[in-house]
């Protein structure tokens, strides 16, 4: 699972379509994998209105991304931009599908005051841009990579939702280098979706293939999942300028994601690391599933319900989220 011959470089040092202000668009053509999934046509009917979502949204021109501090790791096929903030036991914190690391702003100084804090973004996604379709890859050996490349032997894995996916299945690859296990509305393949949810889904990666990437990052900002997001303006805007980064390529190219063995769900309890699972009050039915076979089969794993909240949990209750999150890390075992 580790990755070899990494190099690390200053956003500012890396050509255009590596920079972290700069979205490349040159764009394998043949879908597959993910992207094929999400172009089946759904059967429920689910529809919305993404021209209303994508009003004022101009994604293609002004496209602002991870700014200054990122540094950018070189991999096989890849780049993956990420920053290190704080001083102490390291925090691994991992985005949410068609997000980036700005999504953890709301946790990153809270915890960085006494915590080694690494956002990133994962490969495909936000400033580490377009990936190389022909170079197999796994995102928990990316992360593992990362760690390598910053010379963390052990840290706590945080992820919400696509990123609670990435930190478990890293967890199940490699338990001796996961002080603990923090997945936030995560994505439990095995645990069935709620019809709605799926049809979105389904639904973004239609309309990116038919009509274009704009109008398929509009069609997953209105997915229900992020209904009570879009209720508070700050966020709903900070999820769009994220989405409106999303350089698509899950959607309408290649992905080379490899196999990686045993489904996460088969072997939950085999998971040998403390585990904090957390859910939103008012997410989609979905996800409250997921999390609860988690809390429930993750042997010794605490469960909290953030109320009053949806999907986006860390932005939407941040005060709440940040102090659920600092008493499991206060309570870990000393890091060794």
């Amino acid at each position: 699972m580790r990755l070899g011959g990494g190099s690390a470089h200053r956003c500012g040092s890396l050509p255009g379509r590596w920079r972290c202000g700069s979205v490349h668009r040159s764009l394998p053509e043949q879908p597959s994998g993910l992207a094929a999934v999400l172009r089946r046509r759904s059967k429920s009917g689910w529809r919305t209105d993404v021209t209303a979502v994508a009003a004022g949204h101009n994604a293609g021109m002004g496209i602002e991304v991870a700014g200054g501090g990122c540094e950018v790791l070189a991999l096989p096929g890849a780049r993956l931009a990420y920053q290190v903030t704080g001083e102490g036991p390291a925090v691994v914190l991992v985005h949410g599908f068609g997000l980036d690391m700005r999504m953890w702003e709301p946790q990153e100084a809270h915890l960085a005051a006494r915590h080694r804090v690494i956002r990133y973004d994962c490969r495909g996604f936000g400033s580490s841009g377009p990936f190389d379709p022909a170079v197999g890859y796994t995102h928990a050996g990316d992360l593992l990579a990362l760690l390598d490349h910053l010379g963390i032997g052990r840290a706590v894995l945080a992820g919400l939702s696509f990123g609670g996916q990435v930190v478990l299945k890293t967890a199940l690859a490699a338990p001796q280098r996961v002080r603990g296990l923090v997945m936030m509305d995560a994505v439990l393949d095995g645990v069935p979706w709620d019809p709605e949810s799926l049809a979105a889904i389904r639904l973004a990666g239609e309309m990116a293939m038919s009509r274009g990437l704009l109008a398929g990052r509009a069609a997953w900002l209105a997915h229900p999942l992020f209904a009570p997001a879009r209720k508070l303006a700050e966020v709903s805007d900070q999820l769009t300028a994220m989405v409106a980064a999303y350089p698509g390529q899950h959607w309408i190219g290649r992905d080379p994601h490899e196999e990686e063995g045993q489904r996460p769900i088969d072997v939950l309890e085999q998971l040998d690391v403390p585990a904090l699972v957390l859910v939103g009050e008012h997410d989609v039915p979905g996800f409250l599933d997921m999390s609860a076979v988690l809390a429930r089969r993750i042997s010794g794993a605490r469960y909290h319900v953030v109320a009053d909240a949806g999907h986006m949990i860390n932005m939407e209750q941040p005060a709440a989220v940040n102090e659920v999150l600092t008493r499991f890390l206060d309570e870990l075992p000393s890091s060794t």
